[in-house]
This record gives C-alpha cells, sequence and structure tokens, in this order.
C-alpha cells in the first residue's frame, strides 16, 4: 500500500507518519519510509541522530543512478537522459517490488531498527544553499515519483511518504501515485484550508482523502474539525507524552504510546488496508500516462531534445502480476 502524509507545516504531519511507520513496523509489516519533505525531520522522528540523518544518501544525487536501474532495457527510453520525473514503465522496465534487493534500495535506502524491528527509510536530500537560483526542490522528489512509478506493491506491504508541505504535492502527478492520503490538520482556519485547497485540486483523479485532526485538545476542537470537513474526519489525536519524549531525543519504547493513539493508529492502518479493494491499476498507468504527456507537453520535450510521448508504452498495464525483471 502507498500512503501519503500531507499538511500545512507545522500541522505534525512528520510525527505522525514516523508514529505509523513505528506502529506498522511493530505488527512485522514490511515498511520502507520515504521522506519527500523540503524540510527532512523523517529520520530523526525515527531516532536517528543529527549526525546519522546527516549521512543518509540522498536520492536526488542519485538520480542518473535510480535512471539507469528503472530503464532496464526498455527500447523507448534511449538513456538516462531522455528520462524525466513522471516516464512511465514499459515492456523491459526495471519494475520494483517492496520486498527485495535492488539497485534503487542498495543506493538510497538505509536500515532504521524500531525496538528491534527495522525499515527501510530513504531520503530526497535537503535543499541546500548550492541548490538556490538553480534547482527546485521537485528535481529531487521527481527521484520519489520515479520510484513509486515503477513500484508493484502488494497486500500488507507499505509505503509511507512524508510530502511536501501544503498543496506543492501538486506540481507533478505525484499526487496520484497513492492509495490513501493522510491529511494531517490542526483545529484552526488554517489548518483546514490546505484541506479543501487538497480537496478541489484532487477532486478530478480518484484521490482517496481522509483527514487527521492533531493537536485536537477537548469537544470543541473536534467539533470544529466536523462541521469543516465533515464525513472526511477519520480520527485524531491529543497530547502525547510519549511524543515529547520522542521531540527530544530519549523515545520511551513504542508500546508505551498512550492507548488512545495507539488506537488512532489502528483506525488509519485499516483504512489504508481497506482501499486495496479499491485499486484499478488501469486506471493507476492512464493517470502516469496523462501527466506523462502533460509534462512533456510544457518543458520536458524542449528540455531532453526527445519525443517523450514516444517513450509511452500503449499496451502496458502496471500489476502485481507482472514479473519484476533482473537487474542490470
Amino acid at each position: 500500500m502507498k500512503i501519503a502524509f500531507v499538511g500545512k507545516g507545522g500541522s505534525g504531519k512528520t510525527t505522525l507518519s514516523s508514529l505509523f511507520i513505528r506502529h506498522l513496523a511493530a505488527s512485522g509489516a514490511p515498511v520502507v519510509a520515504v521522506d519527500a519533505d523540503i524540510n527532512q525531520h523523517l529520520g530523526a522522528a525515527l531516532g536517528l541522530d543529527e549526525t546519522e540523518a546527516a549521512g543518509l544518501p540522498a536520492m536526488g544525487d542519485r538520480l542518473r543512478l535510480i535512471k539507469d536501474c528503472l530503464r532496464g532495457s526498455n527500447p523507448r527510453i534511449a538513456s538516462a537522459d531522455t528520462m524525466i520525473k513522471t516516464t512511465p514503465p514499459g515492456e523491459g522496465s526495471r519494475l520494483l517490488r517492496l520486498r527485495e534487493d535492488n539497485p534503487v534500495y542498495d543506493a538510497c535506502a538505509r536500515p532504521v531498527e524500531l525496538d528491534g524491528d527495522a525499515v527501510r527509510l530513504m531520503v530526497t536530500g535537503p535543499f541546500t544553499d548550492a541548490d538556490l537560483g538553480v534547482a527546485c526542490y521537485h528535481s529531487k522528489t521527481g527521484a520519489v515519483e520515479l520510484f513509486l512509478n515503477h513500484l508493484v506493491d502488494g497486500r500488507d506491504e507499505y509505503v509511507v511518504v512524508d510530502m511536501t508541505a501544503g498543496s506543492d504535492s501538486f506540481a507533478s502527478g505525484m499526487f496520484t501515485r497513492f492509495d490513501i492520503t493522510f491529511l494531517v490538520a490542526e483545529p484552526t482556519r488554517k489548518g483546514v484550508s490546505v484541506y479543501r485547497q487538497y480537496k478541489e485540486y484532487a477532486r478530478d483523479f480518484g484521490v482517496v482523502l481522509k483527514v487527521v485532526g492533531n493537536k485536537v485538545q477537548g469537544p470543541d476542537d473536534l467539533d470544529f474539525l466536523r462541521a469543516e470537513v465533515g464525513d472526511d474526519l477519520l480520527v485524531t489525536v491529543g497530547h502525547s507524552d510519549w511524543v515529547r519524549a520522542m521531540e527530544k531525543g530519549r523515545p520511551p519504547r513504542f508500546e508505551l504510546l498512550e492507548d488512545a493513539n495507539r488506537r488512532s493508529l489502528r483506525v488509519l492502518q485499516v483504512a489504508a488496508d481497506a482501499t486495496y479493494e479499491l485499486r484499478d491499476w488501469e486506471r493507476y498507468t492512464q493517470q502516469m500516462v496523462h501527466f506523462h504527456l502533460k509534462n512533456a507537453r510544457s518543458w520536458g520535450n524542449e528540455r531532453t531534445g526527445a519525443d517523450l510521448a514516444a517513450q509511452v508504452d500503449p499496451g502496458f498495464v502496471l500489476g502485481e502480476d507482472l514479473g519484476v525483471t533482473a537487474p542490470v
């Protein structure tokens, strides 16, 4: 299952995504965690110290390796230079499984131990002073989009992506790459404004969107969220001494998380698992093609000097029944 956490800056989406990752890992499920936020804090939220977090290999710095791997022997893609963030897979492309070793994981993923369980963590890399004026952050998140486009994941497997804040997720088609999107909203006007914007943008693309109310302190906060987001409100999370200790760098064992918050995490997992039956791989592939052609016309053809529409394999549909080609 592919799961996104979105929300305005400061809403607590990184904290909640890290709690959900811990919850999934404690259940024994295989998890790949991805930090795709411009502010890279997921590693620290999963317990890494500053040196460990800073030493994680950035996907954005390994984009060519990722492209070379994913294009495989696809005859429609002449070289990595002609691949852009939306390039869809086709016959001969290197597809990825969640439970495997592959060149992308070898280069970009690192294991993070969580109370005896382990997850794979990948990060886009921070936006640095060297990027100012010469790059946009979407050039880094493009590596994540390519990864998701070539990933064949199944039931009881989880990719959890901590997305960039606000509506920046709509700068590409990546917002359509998820089985479910959890929007973290505080009980404030600013908190729900991002929800309204996300809901409007995602309306025509079949995005499953659920709101997680965070920092909810009482009935008045709950009533406010119910009035503003209606049935999209899935669950709420309140104060947590466990989270406060984690933010100080001294997290207790995860089993000591408050019962109410553990129940909320179980609600998130049930909601995510329920979307498995709604999967439509044909629509998923069509959306890839839609955004690829849009980006090709807008800037990709000019930048690469190639007709990127020719990369589309009209007979290809991504799906769990496809075999995975050997590494190249």
